[in-house]
């Protein structure tokens, strides 16, 4: 696993995120259609760095 600190947050696109995962990015897609309504829709490509702490929370950190 990645050392990624809750300081280290910040704005990511989904592609971004699954490689800190390591899965693909429809695995990731599906993990976190569960937890949609909790995170929002995103913006632009990027999820906002609160949303980014949201999927932290709940998937546990990279």
């Amino acid at each position: 696993m990645n050392t990624t600190s809750v300081n280290t947050v910040k704005a990511y696109t989904i592609a971004e995120l699954a490689v800190l995962y390591q899965v693909s990015t429809k695995t990731f897609r599906t993990w976190l259609k569960q937890y949609a309504k909790e995170i929002g829709e995103r913006e632009s490509r990027y999820f906002t760095v609160l949303q980014v702490k949201i999927i932290f929370e709940r998937l546990g950190e990279p």
